[in-house]
């Protein structure tokens, strides 16, 4: 009978330096460590395009972008995942490193991530009280999802077909859903 093996925890302070110098991105999960793959050519593009319209369109606002290398705390459940692009708006000045108050948060879903990005880090990224909008954009067909906070709190969900227009209300940002997959 085989004995099974013990899972070492590490600390937050532990991760956060040792990401500094790590050639792979990991993300973090109370107190486990998950190494990242790296993505395909379209995904590239896409959050290409959108990067460069959202820097575009957010250029003289109090609004930034991030992407790639930049991590998202989820304080409330001890967790930092590095999402494709963020915008804050406001101040976010806890950490060089690390965003916290994030305003809008995108991943651009792949086979093998969609299922982790639609379940455990939707709703880790709702307990983050400054997000105002969470948007999942498929990188195979011309389709996206946005979750976006209510007024009361709550969130609803919508779709983005092809022809239509992708919309983030907290931004006043407006572009045709193709103009992302071009």
């Amino acid at each position: 009978m085989g004995v099974p093996k013990l899972k070492l925890k590490i600390s937050v302070e532990d991760y956060l330096e040792g990401e500094k110098i790590s050639e792979i991105r990991h993300e973090y999960v109370e107190g486990e460590v998950f190494a990242m793959a790296g993505v395909r050519k379209k995904h590239n593009e896409i959050n290409g395009n959108l990067l460069e319209q959202l820097r575009s369109h957010l250029k003289g606002s109090d609004c930034g972008t991030y992407f790639v290398d930049v991590k998202v705390q989820v304080k409330k459940l001890n967790r930092f995942y590095y999402p494709d692009l963020v915008v804050v708006c406001g101040e976010d000045t806890e950490s060089d490193y690390v965003i916290t108050k994030p305003t809008i948060v995108v991943e651009i879903l792949s086979p093998s991530t969609a299922g982790t990005d639609r379940r455990e880090k939707m709703f880790a990224y709702q307990e983050i009280d400054s997000l105002q909008e969470y948007l999942m954009i498929d990188q195979d067909t011309e389709h996206a999802e946005l979750y976006r906070r209510r007024d009361d709190g709550l969130w609803s969900w919508i779709t983005f077909e092809p022809g239509e227009d992708l919309e983030l209300e907290s931004i006043k940002f407006k572009t045709p859903l193709s103009e992302l997959y071009n």
